[in-house]
C-alpha cells in the first residue's frame, strides 16, 4: 500500500466508462491510494441515492434516472454495470466506509439546458465514443418523437491518435490491449500523461464540457477546503487532465456556471440492461458488447475457454450441436489470431472470428444469434424496494407481482386463458399499461378464433420508466391512471367508440359511464354518416366479450343500435353523388360495419340490409360503392346469384364510360374471389364486356382490374385463369373443350396482364 504521507492529495483516476479493465483499475488503485474522500463523475444533486449503494438488493447494470418534473419527458439516464469504474468506486467506499460524492453538472442544470441532447433511439450503431464522454443518455417524451440532436462539436478522437502512434489502426483494439485487457498494473498516471499532451494539441472548445469540468474543478475544490487530504477522482479520462494538478482560479470557473438556466427534477434508481448499454442502442458512451465485457470482469481463470464454452451452452440452448472438440479447437484458433496480430491475450475480434469459423461453421445467422445473446446479452438489473419513486410504480410493480408477471429484457410469449380469473386480470392488467402508453406487453396473433384466448409477447425496457412517471400525473394506481388517460380524448365520435372497447376489455369499469355520455351526445350531434358507422364496429365486437369476461354488454348495445338507425337513414343520401376519394371512405365503413354485424341483434341487422337495399337501387351512388353493395346483400342471401349477374349485366352494358363500369366491378368483386371463379354466368358477362372494351378506354378501366385482381391470393388468382381457359362463348365449362385456346387467346392475354400487374 501507498505510503500516506508521501501520497499526493489529490488522484486523478481517468477511465473508460464501462470498462472492464478500467473497473478493475480502479478497485486496485483505491484499495492501493486508500482514498479519505472519493468523487465520482456523476449528477451532484444524486448523492442522496448512494445511500442505497450498499443495499444487496441493488443489482447493477441500474441507472440513475432524472426528470424534469414540470415536464417528466425530458429526463436523462447515468447507467452503471458491474464492470463500470463509476459502480466498482461507489462500492468500494462503501465497503471500506469512505465519504463518496457525484461531481459532475446536476440535473437540475444539465436538463435545464437549451440545446438538445443525445436520445437513445433504437437504430444503427454509432461510432464508438472517445473514453471519457459523457455517460449520460436522455430519454425522448412518450408521446413525441425525439427531437434531431444537434451537430456535436467536432474533435479529433484522442484515442485513435493515440493509437495510431502504436501503430494500430483499430483504436477500440489499441484501448482493449493497453487497458481492457490487462488483468494488472495502474494505467492511470500513464493516460493522464497522454491525455494531458492531446489536449495540449487540441484544446478542449465544446462549452457544455467546459462548464461540466468547471462544476467539477469546483466539487475538488469544496473537498480539499472540507479538509479531506487523499482525494481520489473518478472520471473520463478526457476530463482527467482538468482536474490534474494545481487547477485555475475559482472565479474563472464561476464565471463559466453564473446564470445557469435551473429546471426542477427528481431523481431515482432504475433497473437498466446490457442491451442498452450497446452502441446499436444509440446510447452515446456504450460499448459494443456489454456480455463480453461482463465476462472478463467476473472471470479470472481461462476467461476465453470459459467463453467459448458459454458459447456452446447459448448455441445447445437453441438445440444446436456443438462439441466438446469445437470449443477446443475455437480456444485454439483465437489464440492463434491474437498471436498473430500481437496481441497479448485474444480479444473480442479474436472470439468472434474464431466463433464464426468454428462453432457457426461460417454461417452469419448464427453467429448473430451469439452476438445477440452472449456478447451482448440481456441481464437485466434489480432495484430495492424502497427506493423512492413514484406512487403509480410501486402500484405497478405490486399488482406485476401479484399476478406472477417477471420483468424480464428477454422476449417471452403470454398465452392468457380469459376463462381463468387469473388469466383475465392480467390481461385487464396489461391493457391497462397499453392504455398508458407502457407497451410492457404487445398482443400476439392467437391461433385459436375464440375470444376467450389472448397471445402477448412481453419485454420490459428501461425507458418505461420514463413512461411510468409522465403516466403518473394521471394517477397513483395503473387503473386510477389508465381511467383518466382514456377520458382525456374524446374528440371525435369514432375515438370515443374505440376508446369504449379499450375500457371494456382493460376492465376500467369506472371509465364506462362518462365514455357512454360522451358517446350518446356526439352521436346525436353527428351528421358525417362515414364517422357514424365508423362508430359502429367496436361497439359490435364489444358484445362478443360479455360472456368471457363477465360483463354486461346490454347498455353499449343500446348505443350501437342508435348509432347504426342513425347511420342507416341517412345513407342513401350520402352515398349519392360523392367524389372518388369520398366514395372510397363511405366503401370502407360499410364494409367495416358488414363485418361486424353478425354480432348485434337480428332486428338491428334486418335494418342495415334494408338500407343497403334501399341504397343499391339508386342511380347516382358512386360505381365501387352500388357494386359493394350488390356484393353483400349476394353474400348475406338477400340477393340470389341470377339477379346480381342481371345487375352486372345492366351495369356492363349501359352508355357509360368504361371506367364507371371498372368502378362497379371492382366494389363488386372485392372481397371473397370465390364468386366470380365458380360463377360462370357472372364469369361470361364479364369476358364479353372485357372483350367488347376499345384499346383507347382500356388503359382507363386498366387501374380498377388491376386493384380489384391484386388484392386477391396468388392461389385465386390461378383459380381464375383456369376457370376462364375453361369457359366457351356460351357461359358454361366444357372439360372438353377446356384445352381448346384459340377462341380466348385475346383475352387470356388482358387476364395475364392484369394478374402480372396487380401482385406487383
Amino acid at each position: 500500500m501507498t505510503d500516506p504521507v508521501a501520497a499526493p492529495p489529490v488522484r486523478v483516476l481517468g477511465v473508460r466508462h464501462h470498462g472492464p479493465g478500467s473497473a478493475r483499475a480502479v478497485e486496485r488503485a483505491l484499495t492501493d491510494y486508500a482514498p479519505d474522500c472519493v468523487l465520482i463523475e456523476g449528477p451532484a444533486d444524486a448523492d442522496p441515492l448512494l445511500a442505497w449503494v450498499a443495499d444487496p438488493d441493488l443489482v447493477p447494470p441500474v441507472a440513475i434516472l432524472a426528470w424534469d418534473t414540470t415536464d417528466p419527458g425530458r429526463s436523462s439516464f447515468w447507467p452503471m454495470a458491474a464492470f463500470s469504474p463509476e459502480w466498482q468506486a461507489l462500492t468500494w467506499a462503501a465497503r471500506a466506509g469512505v465519504p463518496v460524492r457525484f461531481i459532475d453538472l446536476p440535473s437540475t442544470l444539465s436538463l435545464a439546458a437549451e440545446e438538445p441532447v443525445v436520445t437513445e433511439p433504437d437504430g444503427d450503431a454509432d461510432p464508438a465514443p472517445v473514453p471519457g464522454d459523457d455517460p449520460t443518455t436522455t430519454a425522448p417524451a412518450p408521446e413525441t418523437a425525439a427531437e434531431e440532436p444537434a451537430e456535436p462539436p467536432v474533435r479529433t478522437d484522442p484515442i485513435a491518435r493515440l493509437a495510431a502512434a502504436a501503430g494500430f489502426d483499430d483504436p477500440e483494439a489499441w484501448w482493449d490491449d493497453a487497458v481492457e485487457l490487462r488483468s494488472a498494473g495502474d494505467p492511470f498516471d500513464a493516460l493522464l500523461e497522454a491525455m494531458g499532451e492531446l489536449r495540449a494539441l487540441t484544446p478542449e472548445d465544446d462549452p457544455e464540457t467546459q462548464r461540466r469540468e468547471a462544476h467539477m474543478r469546483q466539487q475538488l475544490r469544496a473537498a480539499t477546503k472540507a479538509g479531506h487530504q487523499r482525494i481520489a477522482v473518478v472520471c473520463g479520462a478526457w476530463h482527467a487532465p482538468a482536474l490534474a494538478g494545481k487547477l485555475p482560479p475559482a472565479t474563472a470557473d464561476a464565471k463559466l456556471l453564473a446564470g445557469a438556466k435551473k429546471a426542477k427534477t427528481e431523481l431515482t434508481w432504475v433497473p437498466w440492461t446490457h442491451s442498452r448499454l450497446a452502441f446499436a442502442s444509440g446510447y452515446g458512451a456504450g460499448v459494443a458488447s456489454p456480455g463480453w465485457y461482463a465476462h472478463l470482469f467476473r472471470t479470472d481463470d481461462a476467461p476465453v475457454a470459459r467463453w467459448f464454452s458459454g458459447v456452446a451452452a447459448v448455441l445447445r440452448e437453441h438445440d444446436l450441436p456443438v462439441s466438446t472438440a469445437g470449443v477446443i479447437e475455437a480456444v485454439r484458433l483465437a489464440g492463434a489470431l491474437a498471436a498473430l496480430r500481437g496481441r497479448p491475450v485474444p480479444g473480442l475480434s479474436e472470439v468472434t472470428e474464431a466463433t464464426w469459423s468454428v462453432l457457426c461453421d461460417g454461417n452469419p445467422v448464427l453467429l448473430e444469434l451469439v452476438t445477440r445473446e452472449a456478447v451482448v446479452g440481456e441481464s437485466m438489473g434489480e432495484v430495492p424496494d424502497g427506493v423512492p419513486t413514484v406512487p403509480l410504480d410501486t402500484d405497478l410493480r405490486t399488482r406485476a407481482r401479484a399476478l406472477r408477471l417477471k420483468f424480464e429484457a428477454a422476449e417471452k410469449v403470454l398465452t392468457l386463458d380469459l376463462r381463468k380469473p387469473g388469466d383475465l386480470a392480467k390481461s385487464r392488467f396489461l391493457r391497462q399499461l397499453g392504455i398508458l402508453a407502457i407497451p410492457w406487453a404487445v398482443p400476439a396473433e392467437a391461433r385459436s378464433t375464440g375470444t376467450f384466448k389472448e397471445v402477448w409477447t412481453l419485454e420490459w425496457k428501461p425507458e418505461f420508466a420514463v413512461r411510468i412517471i409522465d403516466a403518473a400525473r394521471r394517477g397513483n394506481t395503473v387503473a386510477s391512471a389508465a381511467t383518466a388517460a382514456i377520458l382525456e380524448d374524446t374528440t371525435g365520435l369514432a375515438t370515443v367508440t374505440s376508446a369504449v372497447e379499450r375500457a371494456l376489455l382493460a376492465g376500467l369499469d369506472d371509465a364506462l359511464p362518462p365514455l357512454l355520455a360522451v358517446l350518446d351526445e356526439r352521436a346525436a350531434h353527428e351528421a358525417d354518416i362515414t364517422r357514424l358507422l365508423d362508430a359502429v364496429p367496436p361497439l359490435a365486437r364489444v358484445q362478443r366479450y360479455g360472456d368471457v369476461r363477465g360483463t354486461d354488454t346490454t347498455r353499449l348495445a343500446d348505443v350501437a343500435r342508435a348509432v347504426l338507425e342513425r347511420g342507416c337513414a341517412g345513407l342513401p343520401a350520402a352515398a349519392s353523388g360523392l367524389s372518388d376519394d369520398a366514395a372510397a371512405e363511405l366503401r370502407r365503413a360499410i364494409d367495416a360495419v358488414a363485418a361486424s354485424i353478425s354480432l348485434l341483434d337480428p332486428d338491428t341487422r334486418e335494418l342495415w340490409t334494408l338500407s343497403l337495399l334501399e341504397c343499391a337501387d339508386r342511380r347516382d351512388v358512386p360505381g365501387t360503392i352500388a357494386g359493394r353493395l350488390v356484393r353483400l346483400l349476394t353474400d348475406g342471401g338477400r340477393i340470389d346469384h341470377d339477379e346480381a349477374a342481371g345487375r352486372l349485366w345492366r351495369v356492363l352494358s349501359r352508355a357509360t364510360e368504361p371506367a364507371g363500369q371498372a368502378n362497379w366491378v371492382e366494389g363488386f368483386l372485392g372481397g371473397n374471389p370465390m364468386l366470380l371463379i365458380h360463377d360462370h354466368q357472372v364469369l361470361r358477362i364479364l369476358d364479353e364486356w372485357v372483350v367488347g372494351i376499345n384499346p383507347e378506354a382500356f388503359g382507363d378501366v386498366l387501374p380498377s382490374l388491376r386493384r380489384t385482381f391484386g388484392g386477391w391470393p396468388e392461389a385465386a388468382r390461378r383459380q381464375l385463369a383456369s376457370a376462364i381457359s375453361g369457359l366457351d362463348r356460351s357461359g358454361t365449362a366444357s372439360a372438353s373443350e377446356a384445352e381448346d385456346f384459340s377462341d380466348v387467346a385475346d383475352l387470356l392475354a388482358v387476364v395475364a396482364m392484369i394478374l402480372r400487374e396487380g401482385s406487383r
